[in-house]
């Protein structure tokens, strides 16, 4: 869920380029409106991890801004970061392993803000099991997105001692059916549909040491070469609809549950608790939001090539992020 195999990237990119799909061409003047029409492309379909983004919308920052934003919603394997890449949207939301596995493959695409400086991804097991930390994995079925990143850094770093693994179906019914059973989640999804019917104890990944930031705003290194100024206001207004959200998320949610009504009103509400710590952390001030670090990122990049996920002389951390377009530093 919400995530690419890293041979999935390079292949839709592999397509979009053998398909002789034209680019896009950058705004170069306002329409009559006085607004830049941009897009933004989303990694799954709209939820709480989108919340920000969805604030700056309904409150109006991104006119105020100067633009007009239209939020592309996505879905299983939506290929954002080939629709950036190409210039098919000018923005797009992903997450840090993504990014790295994508510029491993040639993708010129740069991470601009990070909304939560915690990752969500989480695993669920049974309260009764009397598991309560990742070296207590044995003896059950775990359900995981097959090449995932995450997937292939638990899988080297445990003992897993009888675990079978299995494709993570999207949904919690095999969890509930099952008290030898564990599964992947975001912690403000899974956990809450998984307490309607069973005893679920949340897991964080970023506790055994893989925390990549998430819900990523990225453009292209074209768009930041020829329009600097239209990032430059994205990425502020951006940050006020992330601020906004954590502190007044209802009328955010309310769009979202019209732009995907299987998300309902008390979900987006757990979602948007359960991100407010993710998206805080130890910042300083609200103006912090969306902050990116070197060392963060050179930590994941290493553990990617720790798990052989990228060759060493495949990926420029340097490259793949900016914070200039961020007011406050970390």
């Amino acid at each position: 869920m919400r995530k690419f195999h890293p041979l999935m990237i390079l292949a839709t990119l592999a397509l979009v380029q053998g398909t002789g799909c034209q680019e896009r061409s950058l705004p170069a003047e306002k329409p009559k409106s006085g607004l830049d029409k941009v897009t933004l492309a989303l990694n799954w379909y709209p939820e709480a991890e989108h919340g920000g983004f969805y604030a700056a919308l309904v409150k109006g920052y991104y006119k105020q801004e100067g633009l007009d934003v239209t939020i592309l919603p996505g879905g299983p394997d939506s290929p954002v970061l080939q629709l950036v890449a190409q210039q098919q949207a000018m923005f797009g939301v992903t997450n840090a392993d993504n990014i790295l596995f994508g510029r491993a493959q040639q993708a010129p695409v740069v991470a601009l803000m990070a909304p939560m400086q915690n990752s969500p991804r989480c695993l669920i097991v049974h309260e009764k099991s009397g598991i309560k930390s990742f070296e207590d994995l044995h003896d059950l079925t775990i359900a995981m997105s097959p090449g995932a990143a995450f997937a292939e850094y638990m899988k080297k770093k445990l003992p897993l001692v009888n675990v079978r693994i299995v494709p993570y179906g999207g949904s919690v019914a095999p969890f509930l059916a099952d008290e030898n059973y564990a599964q992947q989640g975001y912690v403000f999804s899974e956990p809450y549909v998984a307490r309607k019917g069973g005893d679920p104890r949340v897991l964080m990944l970023s506790d055994l040491g893989f925390n990549p930031y998430t819900s990523i705003l990225i453009s292209s290194e074209e768009v930041l070469r020829k329009r600097p100024d239209v990032v430059q206001k994205m990425v502020a207004a951006s940050v006020r609809g992330w601020i906004e959200y954590i502190h007044s998320p209802d009328e955010a949610n309310r769009l979202i549950h019209q732009r995907n009504p299987k998300m309902d009103l008390a979900t987006l509400d757990f979602g948007a608790k359960a991100i407010q710590p993710l998206v805080v952390d130890d910042l300083k001030s609200d103006e912090q939001i969306g902050q990116m670090t070197r060392a963060r990122w050179r930590q994941l990049a290493d553990q990617l090539i720790e798990t052989g996920q990228i060759a060493a002389d495949k990926v420029d951390v340097d490259k793949a992020f900016t914070t200039k377009f961020l007011k406050a530093g970390p």
